[in-house]
């Protein structure tokens, strides 16, 4: 069975999927850099999403390591050329946000039409 360490908070439901679909999770969030680096080998994947720095370092120590799942957009706090080298799957969810980021966008525009902000400034 796959060992998979969430080392970034991330959704009880998320987790909960993982968990339903037999793998074996690990949610340690918030772990300092030396004890990642102590751990971060007993695991086969890492779910991630700003805090975590994954650098060549930590990619060094992951020696059953095959996938990185960043929950989130970007790939910056990974270090992604070190995982290719390594032969470490990196994905990420880049429509994730794609939903939330409309609404606002719709609900600023309606603020702004009604003027909702200068309306707001003048009580």
């Amino acid at each position: 069975m796959a060992k998979i360490l969430v080392s970034d908070p991330i959704a009880s439901e998320g987790i909960q999927i993982l968990q339903r679909a037999g793998f074996d999770v690990d949610v340690r969030t918030g772990l300092p850099k030396d004890e990642l680096l102590s751990i971060i080998g007993q695991y086969d994947a890492l779910a991630v999403r700003s805090e975590t720095k994954v650098t060549a370092e930590v990619l060094d120590a992951a020696t059953n390591l095959k996938i990185i799942g960043r929950a989130g957009v970007g790939v910056d706090n990974i270090d992604v050329e070190r995982a290719t080298q390594r032969g470490v799957l990196v994905v990420n969810s880049p429509e994730g946000n794609t939903i939330a980021a409309a609404e606002l966008t719709v609900s600023l525009l309606l603020a702004m039409s009604r003027n909702i902000a200068p309306a707001n400034a003048s009580m």
